[in-house]
Order: structure tokens, then C-alpha cells, then sequence
């Protein structure tokens, strides 16, 4: 689907102003957007619905917008950008960057967040390459698994996919790039950190442990994401370029 066909994005925000600058922001630049203001909304609007996007504020009158999120993730692969204010403790952060594909920080540059959905939306899309296009596309592969790191995605030799959230995709890929080499945690810290996004030493240890369950047929003795006791990670695998 292109975004000439309009493709759905649902807005969770409880103020008012907020909800009618993202509604006509998105409605102005080719998508079909709805707001609602909680939980109970969101959750009646994605049941009659089909959303490409799920724009979620983190913080909502009585309830976790963090909350809402890891909900929505644990039943679902649709795309969630979160929004916070610069007065969100770390700890939210931190558990933001686990559930959510990618956040913004208010106040916010209406053409960043346009950048930022447009990115999650070719993302989840897997960029729909056909098959003799693959060629152009940078893929690694290691024991079962196929890293294409044009479109973002997991998939094993099968073809079957795996879903990963923005902050693990990303040390993946840094993993990846550098096998058999133990990386810091600091390391990871710069190689994982985008423009504008705040990652926290906690989070790649956290990180890790989802990606061990996702990668390892057993996460609890690891046979590619290897912990160097005092020093760091390392990624134990033959990695070839296809």
C-alpha cells in the first residue's frame, strides 16, 4: 500500500488541541487519520479497523500510555510512534524504547514527525520489495537467519518473519556488523543511537534478553548473543553477505 492510497493512522491523545494538530497535519500530507482521546477507544477503533500506525501519547488522564503500548505490541505487530514530554523520567523512557517502534519528544517539529511516520510506514512495509529486486537490497545471514538490513527485517531460511521493535532491530544490526567481537556496553550505547532518540545503558541489557528470545532456540545458554562477564557482548556467529 502507498501512501496515495491513503493509509490509515490512528491518533491516542487526550488533549484536544494536540489530537486536531495531528489529525489535520496527517489529513493535509495524504493520510487517513483518527483520533481518539484513551484506551478504551483506541482499542474499539483498531477492532473496526485495519491501522498502518498507531500514534499513542505516553501519558493519558488516568492511564499508561506505556501500558496501552506493551498491550498493543503483545497482540499485535502494528507500528507505534509514542509521544512524551521532556519531563518523563527515565524509567518511561526506558520502557518506551522497549515497547514502542519509535518516539518523539514534545514539543515536536511537525515536518520531523511527518519524516518519522513516513519511516515506520516503509518499515513495516518491508519496503514490498519483489524478488528479483532482492539483489539490491544488503541482506546478512548467520546459522538460520536472513538480516535485511534495506527493509529492515528478520526472517529465517524458511521466509518466515519475526517482528522487532525499533531499539532491537537496531542492535541487531550493530551486533551483526561486528561478529565475534566483544562491544561494551557503551559501544552499543553509540552504535544503537539515533538522531534525536534517547537509549539507555539499561535498556541494551534488556534489549538483549528479547533478542535472545526471539534468536537462540535456547535464550538461556546462547549460542549467538554471548555475555563477556565484566566487559560487554558478543555476537558468536560465521556472517555472510547474500
Amino acid at each position: 500500500m502507498t501512501e496515495t492510497a491513503r493509509q490509515k493512522i490512528l491518533i491516542v491523545d487526550d488533549e484536544a488541541d494536540m489530537r486536531d494538530l495531528l489529525h489535520d497535519l496527517l489529513d493535509d500530507n495524504g493520510f487517513d487519520a483518527l483520533a481518539v482521546t484513551n484506551g478504551t477507544e483506541m482499542q474499539q477503533a483498531l477492532a473496526q479497523s485495519a491501522f498502518s500506525l498507531v500514534i499513542l501519547d505516553l501519558r493519558l488522564k488516568g492511564e499508561d500510555g506505556m501500558q496501552l503500548a506493551r498491550g498493543l505490541r503483545a497482540e499485535s505487530g502494528i507500528p507505534i510512534m509514542m509521544l512524551t514530554g521532556k519531563g518523563d523520567e527515565t524509567d518511561r523512557i526506558l520502557g518506551l524504547e522497549l515497547a514502542a517502534d519509535d518516539f518523539l519528544m514534545k514539543p515536536f517539529n511537525v515536518r520531523e514527525l511527518l519524516a518519522r511516520v513516513r519511516a515506520l510506514l516503509r518499515r513495516s512495509a518491508g519496503i514490498m520489495a519483489k524478488p528479483e529486486d532482492l539483489h539490491s537490497h544488503q541482506r546478512l545471514a548467520f546459522g538460520d537467519w536472513v538480516l535485511d538490513l534495506t527493509a529492515r527485517q528478520l526472517q529465517r531460511s524458511d521466509g518466515s518473519g519475526v517482528e522487532l521493535t525499533y531499539g532491537e532491530f537496531n542492535l541487531l544490526e550493530a551486533l551483526v556488523k561486528a561478529p565475534n567481537r566483544i562491544l561494551t556496553r557503551d559501544q552499543l550505547l553509540e552504535m544503537t543511537r539515533g538522531d534525536n532518540s534517547e537509549v539507555f545503558d539499561r535498556t541494551i541489557d534488556v534489549l538483549i534478553l528479547r533478542l535472545r528470545r526471539k534468536l537462540e532456540p535456547n535464550p538461556r545458554q546462547p549460542r549467538y548473543i554471548r555475555t563477556e562477564r565484566g566487559l560487554g557482548y558478543c555476537f558468536h556467529a560465521q556472517i555472510s553477505r547474500l
